[in-house]
């Protein structure tokens, strides 16, 4: 009799209620990094306990969850999109390589570390990540609602709780853009950089109020259901990083709030999400079993508080609508520094013109690419038949950087990189960028680049490189008039300045077309060998001259990854017109020089990659001028000039001034970034190649491969056996870092 009596009058904290009111449900939703997936199948149960929520209120991943479900999304969908999502590439600032300029991947490929050096001072990054990704997702998620600017308008009025870094208080967010709000209420410290919205900085909502229960009963709202998945204390064991033991002195706060907001909460649902932290996405279907599971407690309780409701029918978003967007207009604010001409030149996206929302998303990581912005806010604003594009950029204050790498390899050896660049040095959208390499060979490189969009960018760059190689005497005998010596090798130092001047564009949004003005200085020598007039040993100049070109190239590369791609086509064609020479030898006649390159990856088997590559070059004229021919061997340096990598022989071990060579890789990755790469290439060098007809007899030289190969922060560190059955040699290769 106690127990009916108890339970009639059980109504979960409002024991006035009018029965015969229809009552108004709200939902809280803590923060708490991916173990807020529990929020997906907490809401699973609620909608099938059939609860109709009338008003959210979340903060960080909270905000997330709870900002998509207010849009229209089911829980089901919500748990199919986070099933599909990688976080790895949401949370870090890596865009596709496919959004980058060649000047910005080249940048990219290069240095091991980027700092801030703004007045020679070393800072850091406000966050690991800008949150760029997550924003670009967000705002997907949403096209639906491009339009709408206040929260209380979405399908379940919304709002989500943030912080203003500069005061430390909780900023109540409830109009504005849907994607920039949830992505401020979600901006871990340290992790993601603060948000700035209109004149306030914003960081995680954690920070302030972690569970907005008070702002959420002042929505008129009679019973509140909560779901709780932030931290609990953990024990010194736990307690190894800085980030943990900053997310513990944070959780000091919130754990003591949650004691009286608890008591608050009508329906309190607080999943088991004790052996998972802020970053486990690679837990995320046992996190969203565990929130069915604890809402499953609640089942009897959501089911009578689903019987005071009426029915109402429940918004659906359709995840399969159309891809296509037609932009009938593009809106640019917020720029100060870079002309509306350079931003839409890197949007690539026109007025009136239809396209997908993966090529809109691709002109906006490209824009995010180069690294003059802390955020591209967009948005796509239904107007009529289209969308009005509204672009807003916040670029960034930073305008020198320190950057650093590491290399080794068997030509250059040991090299250490310091590289300064600075922004908008004397125009607005300029990089002057140049780097230092010390170790066993001094070289640097210099550039000075006008970036123009997609019209015609300029710039100049000079390059110095030199290295000391032991080659075949015979080899250089056919490239010169030196006498014969009885010697087998030669130690050789080389040194390479070259200096141009060039103009670059886009040819179909894909290729990149250059042309320009070149100035080189070769000089190669050996102390090895030598005749005086007296017969005495001493040094000899092969080549020491002052050489000047024309050149022209075509470039595409739609690879996925430099070093261990998966997809994609590359094509690299060049053609050089050298015109004078101070000519050292005296025998200099005008020539040219073509080469071509062409590579197609594609990925037959899961974590297996496939990669047909083939090249050739050759001269055009008579000149005898053969320090500029092609030689090949080698592998692990950024090639220059004719030297062309081949395995099975050591570097510059053949030849001529015309050359062919295919190649096939499979790259196993066994491990995440661990690769096993088995190669083969082969290849005919000779002088006149391409005149007698040899290029289509089979090859006459040929290697093969076999190597492990560890994608690092430094770049990849590679070991390679290398055979080759003509010369029934084996060589060894060890590469380590982003080769420059």
């Amino acid at each position: 009799m106690l127990c009916l009596i108890l339970n009639s009058a059980y109504s979960f904290g409002q024991d006035n209620l009018d029965a015969t009111k229809d009552i108004k449900v709200g939902l809280v939703l803590s923060g708490g990094g991916a173990k807020g997936l529990a929020h997906i199948g907490a809401l699973k149960l609620i909608e099938e306990s059939g609860v109709r929520i009338d008003y959210i209120g979340g903060t960080s991943m909270g905000a997330i969850i709870g900002g998509l479900y207010a849009s229209g999304y089911s829980a089901n969908q919500l748990d199919s999109i986070f099933k599909k999502t990688n976080f790895n590439t949401l949370i870090q600032d890596n865009l596709p390589r496919s959004a980058k300029t060649f000047y910005e991947k080249e940048d990219a490929e290069k240095y091991a570390l980027t700092l801030p050096f703004d007045g020679f001072k070393i800072s850091f990054p406000s966050g690991l990540s800008k949150g760029q990704n997550v924003y670009n997702y967000m705002n997907k998620l949403t096209t639906h609602i491009g339009d709408l600017n206040d929260f209380s308008k979405l399908p379940i009025p919304f709002f989500c709780m943030a912080t203003n870094i500069e005061n430390g208080k909780q900023v109540l967010l409830e109009e504005g853009s849907l994607p920039l709000a949830i992505s401020a209420s979600g901006a871990i410290p340290s992790i993601f950089s603060p948000v700035a919205i209109e004149d306030q900085i914003l960081t995680d909502g954690g920070v302030s109020n972690n569970y907005p229960i008070e702002e959420l009963k002042k929505k008129g709202v009679d019973v509140i259901i909560g779901i709780n998945v932030q931290d609990s204390l953990v024990d010194r064991k736990n307690l190894s990083s800085a980030f943990e033991i900053l997310t513990q002195v944070n959780n000091f706060r919130t754990i003591q709030d949650m004691e009286s907001k608890r008591e608050k909460t009508d329906i309190y649902i607080r999943p088991d999400i004790t052996k998972y932290n802020v970053l486990s996405f690679d837990d995320g279907d046992s996190i969203i079993k565990n929130g069915y599971k604890a809402a499953l407690l609640k089942f009897e309780d959501l089911k009578r508080v689903a019987l005071r409701q009426k029915p109402k029918k429940a918004s659906k978003v359709d995840v399969k609508s159309s891809d296509v967007l037609y932009i009938k207009d593009i809106i640019v604010t917020g720029n100060k520094n870079y002309p509306r001409s350079y931003i839409l030149g890197k949007l690539k996206i026109r007025d009136y013109t239809l396209i997908t929302y993966e090529d809109f998303n691709y002109g906006i990581n490209n824009l995010s690419a180069t690294g003059n912005f802390n955020r591209v806010n967009h948005q796509l604003i239904p107007d009529g038949d289209g969308y009005r594009v509204s672009i807003d950029v916040i670029e960034s204050n930073e305008k020198m950087l320190l950057r650093l790498g590491l290399h080794y390899d068997d030509l250059y050896r040991t090299a250490g990189l310091l590289n300064i660049t600075r922004k908008r040095l004397l125009f607005k959208n300029d990089i002057t960028s140049l780097d230092f390499i010390l170790g066993d060979n001094v070289r640097y490189n210099f550039e000075y680049y006008i970036d123009k969009g997609r019209y015609w960018s300029v710039g100049v760059k000079s390059r110095y490189n030199s290295f000391e190689k032991n080659i075949n005497f015979s080899l250089i005998r056919e490239n010169t008039n030196i006498p014969n010596f009885d010697v087998n090798q030669i130690e050789v130092n080389f040194e390479d300045l070259t200096n141009q001047i060039y103009g670059q564009t886009l040819f179909r949004q894909q290729f990149q077309l250059g042309l320009g003005l070149e100035h080189k200085y070769l000089r190669i020598d050996s102390e090895t060998i030598g005749l005086d007039e007296n017969t005495q040993l001493r040094g000899i100049i092969i080549e020491n001259s002052h050489i000047f070109s024309t050149f022209g190239n075509l470039r595409l590369d739609t690879f996925d990854n430099k070093y261990y791609p998966t997809n994609g086509v590359f094509f690299d064609g060049d053609f050089h017109l050298y015109a004078f020479s101070s000519d050292f030898n005296n025998d200099f006649e005008e020539f040219s020089i073509a080469k071509g390159k062409i590579a197609y990856v594609f990925s037959p088997l899961h974590k297996f990659a496939f990669k047909i590559g083939s090249e050739a070059g050759f001269k055009i004229g008579n000149s005898n001028m053969n320090t500029l021919d092609f030689f090949l061997g080698g592998y692990g340096n950024k090639p220059i000039n004719g030297i062309v990598p081949f395995y099975g022989y050591d570097f510059i071990s053949l030849s001529g001034d015309s050359y062919i060579k295919g190649t096939l890789d499979l790259d196993f990755e066994v491990f995440n970034k661990n690769h096993i790469i088995a190669s083969a290439n082969f290849a005919n060098v000779e002088d006149g190649l391409f005149k007698n007809g040899n290029w289509l007899t089979s090859p006459d030289f040929s290697g093969y491969a076999l190597g492990y190969g560890i994608e690092t922060l430094l770049g990849p560190v590679e070991v390679k056996w290398s055979y080759s059955p003509e010369v029934d040699e084996s060589q060894y290769f060890f590469v380590v870092g982003f080769r420059f």
